[in-house]
């Protein structure tokens, strides 16, 4: 049979673990907090920064530190039954705020711990429980910063990677040159560049590159 593929819609495995975490300047400081658990300076930690910017893999190395019965919840907008001493992350949380303030009192209170992942900071949450308020501001929170060249090329490979894909480096320096600066970027230019190439039935080079940017 010849000619275009179909592209299918697979679910697309993202490896999450520490070992395929890329480190950088960008976001050193985050991962040595992740890192640094059960050494928190309080029993929950916020991390912040731009959509794609490695929070949510950040989220799942620190489930794969602390163990299993961490909770990982994706937007919860409400928290199921949690067990003693609950440990668990909220990856961009809209929970009621009478919700939120029981749970910090809980996790305190019981010895769990609680990582937030947030495009913002809590303290710069549009909050109206002043006591919910007063804890948002007083917790330990640390941003992912916008990557550099070296990291978002990195990023790009991963994302490639991900999809069992190999490209050559001189497509990786013209995606630098052309794509919006950010991790979202990336991944969104990963994925289109191998739908385009399924469906044309070629390799991934730069003027395959250049055709989808365009």
């Amino acid at each position: 049979m010849t000619g275009r593929q179909l592209p299918f819609d697979l679910p697309q495995l993202n490896a999450m673990g520490a070992a395929d975490f890329v480190a950088a300047g960008s976001n050193q400081a985050a991962l040595t907090l992740i890192e640094a658990w059960p050494a928190w300076p309080r029993e929950a930690l916020a991390v912040f920064g731009p959509p794609g910017c490695g929070k949510t893999h950040l989220g799942h190395v620190w489930q794969e530190k602390v163990g299993p019965a961490v909770l990982y919840l994706t937007a919860p907008t409400k928290l199921p039954d949690l067990p003693e001493r609950p440990h668990l992350v909220l990856d961009e949380p809209t929970l009621d705020e009478t919700e939120f303030f029981h749970l910090l009192n809980r996790v305190k209170g019981e010895g769990g711990a609680l990582l937030i992942l947030s495009r913002e900071a809590p303290a710069r949450w549009d909050v109206r429980l002043p006591d919910l308020a007063s804890r948002l501001k007083a917790l330990p929170a640390v941003e992912v910063m916008p990557p550099d060249d070296a990291l978002l090329g990195a990023v790009l490979a991963k994302h490639f990677g991900d999809r069992q894909i190999h490209v050559a480096p001189e497509v990786i320096d013209y995606l630098l040159r052309h794509i919006e600066r950010s991790f979202a970027a990336a991944a969104e230019i990963a994925e289109k560049l191998d739908r385009a190439a399924l469906a044309a039935g070629r390799a991934i080079t730069v003027p395959l590159a250049k055709r989808v940017l365009d």
